[in-house]
């Protein structure tokens, strides 16, 4: 015989069936899912100093929750062939914009704000989630949604760090430095797929360069590393 459910299962179930009908406590229950749903994603950009923090994918979960009950509010209250899906979808293509504004290109021409960018457009289509009344939905995939942004994170950048290939950036002290790096690359038996040379924006100082580069094995990574930092024609070098 199937066990009763237990009085927290049941309240759960209680919950989740007022966030799916149309009443004034589903309405609560879903601006306050997606105001707590927009918090959590926002915390985890605002702890690591992004532009796009708690508030603003708060207010994109907000926004989002709001527009799916709007597009259900009219289609229950006026007539016609109303698709509560249309204002849903503008609000997925609408948010890109947003998106957009959280990417940059730095100095190092490295691309910053596309997993914050993708936060907002994720964090938008949960705020249609629970704004339909998909409550149970929204916090599975919000759940899923950290584990992307905690967990992942780490292990794309152990990936990173032990890739045989890679990019570098360097800064040489004068314009001949440059083939004297390029030779004794060539020497450490360094394959070099792609170089991009360009001039400092101080004046007096050395060119700059972006390598990607490869390696023979991940365990000589290290040393190739190290003797780049070590050369006397090499006055900076970060790993990308």
């Amino acid at each position: 015989m199937l066990q009763e459910k237990g009085r927290g299962e049941r309240m759960i179930d209680g919950f989740l069936a007022v966030a799916e009908g149309w009443s004034t406590g589903a309405m609560i229950i879903r601006m306050v899912s997606a105001l707590v749903i927009g918090t959590v994603i926002g915390i985890d950009r605002a702890i690591k100093r992004r532009g796009a923090g708690i508030k603003t994918h708060t207010l994109v979960c907000l926004g989002a929750a709001l527009v799916m009950m709007t597009g259900q509010y009219i289609k229950m209250n006026f007539e016609g062939n109303m698709d509560i899906a249309r204002m849903g979808a503008q609000v997925i293509s609408g948010v890109g914009f947003l998106g957009v504004g959280t990417i940059i290109v730095t100095g190092k021409n490295q691309i910053r704000g596309l997993t914050t960018a993708a936060g907002l457009w994720a964090c938008a289509c949960l705020g249609l989630a629970v704004g339909i009344g998909f409550v149970k939905g929204a916090f599975i995939t919000l759940i899923l949604v950290m584990i992307t942004l905690k967990v992942l994170t780490k292990l794309d950048s152990k990936l990173h760090m032990y890739a045989k290939v890679f990019d570098v950036y360097v800064e040489f002290p004068n314009n001949q430095s440059v083939s004297e790096f390029m030779e004794r690359l060539h020497k450490m038996e360094v394959k070099i797929y792609n170089i991009e040379l360009s001039k400092s924006k101080i004046k007096g100082e050395g060119p700059n360069a972006i390598l990607c580069i490869e390696v023979n094995s991940r365990s000589k990574r290290r040393n190739v590393l190290e003797s780049i930092r070590g050369m006397v024609c090499v006055k900076y070098m970060e790993v990308l």
